[in-house]
């Protein structure tokens, strides 16, 4: 069986997007199906890592055309700043406005036209079984969606984040015919994907509302996050959040929580340490400055995907927080599941339970906590930091290896399979 995978994210591109489907690829062939992937050529992603290409199982065909992106002109000026703001990228009202109602569903609408083009002569020449994209961004599907009705292939919609519920959707302030022309491409893409494939149950329920057939396979982790074993704890009591941090999961709260126990108890103040590794919002920062708790905190910077992998394994505490918006009980970042292998006490920040709190009850490898849950988060700091004292901080995980990326390309080639019977 063979499977045409159409993504905007493909090494050497960073950050979370491009994990998904790079684990995929690798281990489809282990299950009789081959990848042939479809990508850009040119792409000035936010974040690279070279790291990743090594990932690329050898003899892996992959399609490339150039791709112009007016991202390059209107929202950062050069690769530097824009490596460095992608945590920002909304905060620009009039940009942000450009963005939201001119270029629908996204900047990579430009791409479209010459994809279609390109794929389908590739396809009059070779025999694919089925089409996969992946988005955001959302304008892969259009790509798929003009394919799907040329030539009626197969075809699985990947939304690893919802469409025009996206979190950050309202930072472009559309108007009216640009929600409606928004809704209207989604729509469209629901109605004729033979299958519509994402991340957790709840963005499943709310996609059931819209399309026929929708399955779930979460993100996962691979080998890499379980190797390299020994690795020393970080001495201080650091709690260390790793990841892209924009400013609508801002930990107010939580802040306040560390600047009360720094003033009750000089331990805690002299033992305590921030990490931030990745890419973090300038709201975040100031807060950090504004409540004086900057000679607690370092900030790393963006890292290797690997370096991330040991930073959290380092750490005391490792710190989730899934962004402070309605309907968030479906986000369940990448970064969850590596957390869970790193057999260090997970602290999670989010305005529902949702999803995020099965997880973590059945692998017992933390909690979560609600953006208002303010004596229960004091305790649950103050009792992770007693633990640290004590030199018995740890977790006893369980059930993680169905998360495993092996175990979820399985579900995935059997979903594949389940297409043609």
């Amino acid at each position: 069986m063979k499977v045409l995978i159409i993504t905007y994210y493909w090494p050497p591109a960073g950050g979370s997007g491009v994990q998904r489907w790079l684990k995929f690829v690798k281990y489809l062939q282990e299950f009789n199906i081959e990848p042939i992937v479809y990508t850009v050529d040119n792409a000035n992603y936010p974040k690279t890592d070279k790291t990743l290409l090594s990932e690329i199982p050898e003899g892996t065909k992959v399609l490339k055309q150039p791709i112009w992106e007016p991202t390059d002109l209107l929202f950062w000026k050069g690769k530097s700043k824009q490596k460095k703001d992608i945590s920002n990228s909304t905060n620009s009202g009039f940009l942000s406005f450009i963005r939201g109602n001119f270029f629908i569903p996204d900047p990579k609408i430009f791409w479209v036209k010459n994809s279609v083009t390109y794929l389908s002569n590739y396809l009059k020449k070779n025999n694919i079984d089925a089409i996969i994209s992946t988005g955001p961004p959302h304008s892969m599907h259009l790509i798929a969606l003009k394919l799907k009705i040329k030539y009626n292939i197969k075809w699985i919609a990947d939304f690893r984040d919802p469409w025009s519920d996206l979190y950050y959707q309202k930072e472009f302030k559309q108007l009216s015919f640009a929600k409606k022309k928004n809704l209207k491409l989604e729509n469209t893409v629901f109605k004729n994907a033979d299958c519509i494939l994402t991340v957790s149950k709840f963005l499943q329920k709310e996609f059931q509302k819209k399309a026929s057939r929708v399955e779930v396979i979460t993100n996962g982790f691979d080998n890499e996050v379980i190797e390299n074993e020994e690795i020393t704890l970080d001495k201080k009591f650091t709690i260390s959040y790793i990841g892209l941090l924009p400013k609508q999961s801002n930990p107010n709260l939580f802040f306040r929580v560390l600047k009360n126990l720094c003033n009750k108890n000089a331990d805690f103040k002299n033992d305590l340490q921030l990490k931030f590794i990745g890419d973090i919002s300038d709201e975040v920062k100031k807060e950090i400055k504004s409540i004086s708790l900057e000679s607690n905190t370092i900030f790393e910077g963006y890292v290797s995907h690997q370096k991330a992998i040991e930073y959290q394994k380092k750490a005391q505490v490792l710190l989730l927080l899934i962004p402070n918006i309605e309907k968030s009980e479906g986000i369940l970042t990448g970064k969850l599941f590596e957390y869970l292998t790193a057999n260090r006490p997970i602290l999670a920040m989010s305005s529902s339970k949702g999803d995020l709190s099965e997880i973590l009850n059945n692998t017992n490898t933390g909690k979560v906590f609600s953006y208002t849950d303010e004596l229960l988060l004091s305790n649950e700091v103050l009792r992770l930091y007693n633990n640290y004292k004590k030199g018995n901080l740890k977790v006893d995980a369980k059930n993680i290896d169905q998360y495993h990326r092996k175990n979820l390309t399985k579900q995935l080639s059997e979903l594949l399979k389940s297409l043609n019977s």
